[in-house]
């Protein structure tokens, strides 16, 4: 299965849309449902436990606002989240200064709302941050003439998160608290009537007590629910809120109706089941909260401030008002605002934040650093490479929010599931209700047999009553929600550990294949080696000296980006060489370089493998036994040739990194057969693999081979990883059934591959495929427990084995104790055995 997402059309525009309103899994499938059925509309994935919509749409046939229509059209709310920033504006003079920077204003997409002031000189913009940036509304402001003299204060887009989290907890902390100041003085109330049979005073008070402490338990603390399943009731759509509003309102009816039939009131009991229902959201929503800490986290990390130089000095910016090529000044301690290059002075910083590496990372002249990482000793100047969006920090954060937007291919089944089962439930209750009323002595079989053991079931209660108890009971415990949030909550917190490890997933899809991987096909350079090679040997025949063989590689060179041409220049320039000047430079994909060097006179100069040699018809075998020697010590050996003739040998080593020979051997263990692909001969390759523990070597591959090489294995029935720089393996990356891009920081092209290893090390490959096992070993987990719960708690609750309140405890629980395993996965072991020991 592949599952690497392609380019977008440049039509098609991805939204991340906050909704209020969902409770449980039918919420989310009826909002995704109506999506889907919008015109234009080409994915989209709803997430209850992230209360989130990821959107895909042909902006050339909808637009946002259409999207926002089609979810607030099923009765829940979307909203956008937005950033308020106040721009102090200069060169206003008059009432239509103002009103010409409204208008533009209003006329760009994203922007929500703009209000000119012409008595402040301000301008108050509401904006979408994932449309538009501050960069953006500033230049169209100074289009029309007027300054743009600086911003007043902002709302970053981490506090409004953080407090529409808080508020979300408080309002159903609040709930809650409201709900059990009644329901405890029932239950009190209670306790003497359901074990001794005594109602205090007596039974006309008691009844009437209890109707009137279930009314604020019912009517103000569930409010929300009642309005919620009222809402979907409209709709013509069904939800948890649907079920637990019947459930409770029909045990609140109880209690008036004993005073005109034999029934028993359950009107206190409706007061327990909105208690713990609200007690079940409540740890929900903590829990919940814990599961998105990650994103948060991420989002705190940010700075707030710059500090720049403006005609020389320095000046203190919000961090959204610097702009590329701003050079800022970064003091020890400080957070360093935004990616850029070191101009001057040097330092250490620590990157954990990026890459998970705890030891500070040495930054000199010329060294890139990442923006929320923070300078530890000597003050750094940098200048502004990346601002905005585009920042390292924001495109983690994009790609970990898109990946908890995204399905997996297991979470399909569940929806389905969903997507009957609260009619189903609605319809199993009814049926419940009326197999009591009609045939009582054959449903109570099992009840008469269970009456013995459990103490809350008894069947002297009256036909109508037991129906009712079933009926209710029935309602309330059944649990999509934990069905809904199976997926999604293990999903969350399993990409978010990825993050912080700095292990990306870029899709869920991808967690799920690569849990299955049992080959991971590795390319050589830079990523088994460190992709700086050092020349180790230079050996020139008769005629020639090893500084004249290593001058004319060198020169031939010039220009390479090759890492092995790289080392050649470095040695070359080490030893103060003079290069020769040259012409008609040209790469020979897979087999070396060749140039005219003007010694006396042009001559033509070739550099490369045995391949090469062949083709240009020079003798290399007199050099034959050199090469193998270099070959089994795990060097590459670069032939040098001039005019036809052979002049000697130039050998190159790379050295492995620091955990290869330690990840290879864990991937072992877990039982994935490691394989390396690489261009160099078959000899050096298995010595490289003969060091790191490799056990297969597909070896003389040339770059536009490695795709076939892929799809051989694939077709040999292997579920392939590919591990590569994620720039030069992109189409093997692309071919293989998860591609891995493994490198350092900025210098990696995040969204080339489905994961992306941001700390350069084989250990982050270790770390992988240990996160996919643990995260679907609690996908199943979670999925197991709602289907099995659900199948048996039914039917039990059908029979009348379980008395209202306990059915309403049970569901709770159900949730609750998904949401808890999900969290659970944080105490996974992922690192490499050497790395969970020392932490």
């Amino acid at each position: 299965m592949r599952i690497h997402l392609g380019e977008l059309p440049m039509t098609n525009k991805k939204k991340i849309i906050p909704i209020r309103g969902m409770h449980c899994a039918s919420c989310a499938q009826t909002i995704e449902k109506a999506l889907k059925e919008t015109p234009g509309i080409t994915e989209a994935n709803v997430n209850l436990a992230s209360e989130k919509a990821y959107v895909t749409y042909d902006s050339s046939i909808t637009g946002e606002n259409e999207v926002i229509a089609a979810i607030n059209a099923t009765g829940y709310e979307a909203r956008l989240e937005t950033k308020k920033t106040i721009l102090k504006i200069g060169g206003m003079t008059c009432a239509s200064c103002a009103q010409t920077i409204e208008k533009v204003l209003r006329k760009i997409e994203g922007v929500v709302e703009a209000n000119v002031n012409l008595a402040s000189e301000k301008a108050v913009v509401v904006y979408d941050p994932q449309t538009i940036d501050y960069e953006t509304i500033r230049k169209a402001i100074e289009a029309t003439g007027y300054q743009v003299l600086g911003r007043e204060e902002g709302s970053a887009k981490y506090e409004q998160a953080i407090e529409e989290e808080q508020r979300k907890f408080n309002e159903a902390k609040m709930r809650m608290k409201i709900s059990w100041a009644v329901t405890i003085p029932i239950i009190a109330w209670m306790i003497p009537e359901m074990i001794f049979g005594i109602a205090w005073p007596n039974m006309t008070l008691y009844t009437i007590g209890t109707i009137l402490l279930a009314i604020p338990a019912l009517f103000w603390a569930g409010k929300e629910t009642l309005l919620s399943a009222g809402k979907k009731v409209a709709h013509g759509r069904a939800n948890m809120d649907v079920l637990i509003a019947l459930g409770t309102l029909t045990a609140f009816i109880t209690g008036p109706a004993t005073f005109f039939s034999p029934i028993l009131n359950y009107a206190g009991v409706s007061a327990m089941i909105m208690s713990f229902h609200l007690l079940g959201r409540y740890i929900e929503a903590k829990a919940k909260g814990r599961a998105s800490q990650a994103i948060r986290k991420l989002l705190e990390l940010e700075a707030k401030t710059a500090r720049i130089l403006v005609d020389g000095k320095e000046k203190e910016v919000p961090v959204d008002e610097v702009t590329v090529e701003n050079i800022m000044i970064i003091r020890p301690g400080e957070k360093i605002p935004t990616d850029g290059v070191v101009i001057e002075g040097q330092s250490s910083v620590d990157e954990s934040m990026a890459t998970g590496e705890s030891m500070p990372v040495p930054k000199n002249v010329g060294d890139k650093v990442i923006g929320a990482t923070v300078n530890q000793r000597g003050m750094l100047k940098v200048r502004a490479t990346k601002v905005g969006q585009d920042t390292f920090l924001s495109q983690v954060i994009r790609l970990v929010e898109e990946a908890q937007g995204s399905k997996v291919p297991i979470q399909e089944f569940a929806d389905r599931v969903v997507s009957y089962f609260v009619p189903a439930v609605l319809t199993l209750s009814f049926s419940a209700l009326v197999l009591w009323l009609i045939f009582p002595d054959q449903v109570s079989v099992v009840t008469a047999w269970a009456q013995q053991f459990l103490p809350w079931v008894n069947l002297n209660l009256g036909v109508v009553t037991l129906a009712i108890s079933a009926f209710i009971s029935s309602l309330v415990i059944a649990c999509p929600c934990a069905l809904g949030l199976a997926t999604p909550t293990a999903l969350m917190v399993g990409t978010g550990m990825g993050a912080e490890k700095g292990v990306l997933i870029r899709h869920g899809a991808a967690l799920q294949t690569l849990k299955e991987v049992d080959t991971i096909v590795f390319d050589k350079t830079g990523t088994i080696t460190k992709g700086k090679p050092e020349v180790t040997d230079v050996v020139p025949v008769e005629g020639y000296s090893e500084e004249e063989v290593l001058r004319l590689a060198a020169s031939v060179e010039v220009g390479s980006e090759h890492p092995l041409g790289e080392a050649i220049l470095r040695r070359a320039k080490d030893g103060n060489l003079e290069l020769y000047s040259g012409e008609a430079f040209e790469a020979i994909t897979g087999r070396g370089v060749k140039a005219k060097i003007s010694l006396s006179s042009p001559k033509l100069v070739l550099v490369g493998n045995r391949k090469l040699m062949k083709e240009q018809k020079v003798d290399y075998k007199p050099l034959e036994n050199v090469l193998e020697r270099f070959e089994r010590e795990a060097k590459t050996a670069m032939l040098l040739a001039a005019e036809g003739k052979i002049a000697g040998v130039v050998a190159v080593a790379d050295t492995l990194k620091d955990d290869s020979v330690q990840a290879i051997r864990e991937l072992e263990e877990m039982g994935i057969k490691t394989t390396m692909l690489t261009g160099d001969n078959e000899l050096t390759a298995k010595a490289i693999a003969q060091k790191v523990g490799i056990s297969r070597v597909l070896a003389e591959v040339l770059p536009d081979q490695k795709v076939k090489e892929i799809q051989r294995l694939q077709e040999n029935g292997e579920t392939v990883a590919m591990v590569g720089d994620g720039i030069n393996d992109a189409p093997a990356l692309t071919a293989a059934n998860v591609g891995v891009a493994i490198g350092t920081g900025t210098d990696i092209a995040i969204e080339s591959a489905d994961v992306t290893l941001v700390r350069g090390k084989l250990s982050g490959v270790v770390t992988a495929v240990k996160l996919s096992r643990a995260t679907f070993r609690k996908i199943k987990q979670n999925l197991f427990w709602a289907f099995f719960y659900n199948a048996a708690a039914i039917p039990l609750a059908m029979l009348g084995l379980a008395h209202p309140a306990l059915a309403e405890i049970a569901m709770a629980t159900s949730s609750v104790s998904v949401v808890t395993n999900a969290n659970l996965l944080r105490r996974a072991k992922i690192l490499l055995s050497s790395q969970n020991t020392r932490r």
